[in-house]
């Protein structure tokens, strides 16, 4: 039962955290809209079952990583919003994770495409 009470919570926290960058990250909404389409184009396209888990997993990849670059900047924000060079560091590395799990994603539309 134990279980069952710890998952809800973390539903219920996950679904917030994901809400909340709806809210107030524009970066986050885009990357949804992307995925929408990406999904669409997946099922629209006569691929196989394999390719359009790889586009869906990628998608979702990809939001994570967004979730995550969130993170990273609201806790450096919470400590200070004074400019310094890790935090700068930080952020830059949030947001290049974010990029090249977005150039995974590209990379694989590329290869299921003209392969």
């Amino acid at each position: 039962m134990e279980f069952f009470i710890r998952l809800k919570y973390r539903i219920i926290w996950s679904w917030a955290g994901c809400v909340d960058a709806w809210k107030t990250e524009y970066s986050f909404r885009s990357w949804v809209w992307a995925n929408l389409v990406s999904a669409a184009l997946a099922f629209w396209l006569p691929l196989e079952p394999a390719e359009r888990a790889v586009i869906l997993a990628l998608g979702v990849l990809v939001l994570a990583a967004e979730l995550f670059n969130t993170a990273i900047e609201a806790a450096i924000d919470h400590i200070s919003t004074d400019i310094h060079p890790l935090a700068k560091r930080a952020k830059d590395a949030g947001s290049a994770g974010v990029a090249a799990s977005a150039i995974a994603a590209g990379v694989a539309w590329v290869v299921i495409l003209i392969g």
